[in-house]
């Protein structure tokens, strides 16, 4: 899978820029929680974990990161194995995180996806204070420069989704020439009807919107209460 290995410079204003998780579009980033995935019939609590689990082929390893409930967490534990990491990894951590990404659509289709679609046509880019590979670094108020490989998987998933969106079914099988195992199991193919998708869809959309409106009630309520004091 080729991939153009140069820094890359992004107007920030220009981009959707992610950095922190609570953030606006904090849901992309692999360390966002609230995107579970199931895999193998094991539940793991973020696209972070699942990635740092596949570094390795031991289950007792992969057990071990995928336990932890904090993203974060689970890549300093996977730091302690370091040692123990696929020898070929250097050169499959690109086309991995890509298929990682997909297992997270594939599981938060609805609210994953309406993320994704919310980004337009803009460039994805993570904001990182020192990762130039899966992100890009600020090096003024409005430029970022970086490789930002995580952002531009992101913009190939984005495209994706919206073409199988038109389309009946989404089946993700496994990665080609890649061996990726799983809590001592391949991993499996997954697959999702989008037509009952797009009823989730419709679902969690309606819900963002009340959500919205109450949000809108409570700050014209606020703010009356906040003239009243002033005029007593």
């Amino acid at each position: 899978m080729p991939y153009n290995d140069i820094l890359v410079r992004y107007d920030k204003d220009k981009s959707i820029v992610f950095r922190k998780t609570k953030e606006k579009y904090g849901g992309l980033s692999n360390m966002a929680s609230g995107y579970s995935i199931n895999l193998n019939g094991y539940n793991i609590l973020s696209s972070e974990a699942l990635y740092q689990s596949l570094k390795y082929v031991d289950s007792e390893i992969q057990k071990k990161i995928i336990a932890e409930k904090s993203p974060m967490t689970a890549k300093m534990i996977s730091k302690k194995y370091k040692e123990y990491i696929r020898d070929d990894w250097d050169d499959i951590k690109i086309p991995v995180m890509k298929w990682c990404l997909r297992v997270k659509l594939i599981n938060n289709w609805a609210k994953f996806g309406y993320l994704l679609e919310s980004t337009g046509d803009f460039d994805i880019v993570e904001d990182s204070y020192k990762d130039q590979f899966w992100g890009a670094k600020q090096v003024s108020d409005n430029l970022l420069i970086g490789r930002n490989y995580l952002g531009r998987l992101l913009k190939m998933l984005r495209e994706e989704y919206r073409e199988v969106n038109c389309s009946r079914n989404y089946v993700l099988k496994e990665l080609d020439k890649i061996n990726l195992v799983f809590m001592n199991e391949k991993c499996e193919d997954l697959y999702i009807n989008i037509e009952d998708q797009k009823k989730e869809i419709y679902l969690f959309e309606k819900e963002l919107q009340i959500k919205k409106n109450e949000a809108t009630i409570n700050n014209s309520i606020s703010t009356q209460k906040h003239i009243q004091t002033k005029l007593i």
